[in-house]
């Protein structure tokens, strides 16, 4: 129904000469004359009124509040002008206009919440993780200058232990850098047509003797594909491939085994990296592509790695257009998996 101020002000005096007629229709030698007179005086300066207080006083102010909402959310959240509420009455507009702003604002403070405390954590995880590097080698040179030098079998150990100490930090401060321009931006996938198959045979024999040491075996296939033409950028596709495998051997188990699996579809090939190790608790597999997030984070440590991997294999795969999925079931195995899109043309790019 079309509600505007001058509907409301003609019910209202409508209403309020009604009732004037009525009250005066009881007094004694009231003529119709007068009565005719006081309906339509009291009609008049009813309806005038009512029609000021609600057009000046009331709907000009809603609309107006109406119209800074309506601004607040094309510049806050770039709103397109045709979901704007548009409604005949100011009030029903200003309430669902209200309600949709507070709504986002809402949405946008939680978000904002979860950024700092991702922050928060970051900046703590960062401080800790650069810390235990530099300590160690903080201690070990200490303790050659204040004497131990002079032991050539103690000089030789606790330099090399320095040395492997600062040879982590350097690459957790790579990692970072990587990351960060990987969001960024900066770092730009240059995509060209990739044997992964091939890539990830070198992988694997770079890799062979860290299995060897975990007695792990590693597998790729099916072995009747004897290539996997992929459109990838193959520096970052390597980084991909060997921190997968990388983790797949370290925290599998002893005797266990990784496969590297390729399945052709008709315009990607979906490849997975699977073992048959302890596993991931269904708590910890959402967070695992979170920087610093470790799983089991002594035992992570002790195996070495910045705890960035993942997070940069997420955002290496997002560059490509591809997502990474994981399954995982408690000392079953752990599998992740992605797709690429198939060159079909090797020398087309």
């Amino acid at each position: 129904m079309l509600v505007n101020p001058r509907f409301i002000a003609l019910l209202l005096a409508f209403f309020i000469s009604a009732v004037t007629t009525t009250f005066l229709s009881f007094v004694e030698d009231t003529t119709e004359t007068v009565l005719f007179v006081a309906g339509i005086s009291s009609f008049g300066v009813a309806f005038f009124v009512i029609m000021y207080a609600i057009e000046i006083l009331v709907y000009r102010e809603v609309t107006k509040m109406h119209e800074t909402i309506q601004r607040l959310q094309l510049k806050d959240f770039n709103v397109p002008r045709k979901s704007i509420v548009k409604a005949n009455n100011p009030f029903k507009k200003l309430n669902q206009d209200i309600f949709v702003y507070v709504a986002k604002k809402q949405r946008e403070i939680d978000e904002l919440k979860k950024l700092e405390i991702f922050r928060r954590e970051f900046l703590a995880d960062v401080s800790h993780e650069l810390k235990t590097p530099i300590f160690a080698a903080q201690g070990f040179i200490h303790t050659l200058i204040d004497g131990a030098i002079d032991d050539p079998n103690v000089r030789d150990k606790f330099l090399q232990k320095a040395a492997k100490s600062l040879d982590g930090l350097d690459a957790l401060v790579k990692d970072l850098m990587a990351l960060s321009q990987l969001e960024t931006g900066e770092i730009k996938m240059q995509l060209q047509p990739t044997d992964l198959r091939l890539l990830t045979l070198e992988i694997c024999e770079q890799l062979e003797q860290k299995a060897l040491a975990r007695q792990v075996t590693l597998k790729i296939k099916p072995d009747k594909l004897a290539h996997v033409w992929v459109k990838a950028d193959p520096q970052r596709m390597n980084q991909v491939m060997t921190n997968l495998i990388d983790n797949a051997i370290k925290y599998g188990h002893q005797n266990g085994k990784v496969i590297v699996h390729f399945e052709e579809e008709k315009k990607h090939f979906t490849v997975s990296v699977r073992d048959n190790g302890p596993g991931i608790h269904e708590d910890d597999l959402p967070r695992i592509f979170e920087r610093f997030y470790r799983v089991e984070k002594s035992r992570s440590r002790e195996k070495g790695g910045t705890g960035l991997g993942l997070a940069i294999v997420k955002h290496i795969l997002n560059a490509h257009g591809s997502k990474i999925g994981v399954s995982s079931k408690l000392e079953k195995g752990t599998n992740f998996t992605f797709s690429l899109e198939k060159v079909n043309d090797k020398n087309t790019a």
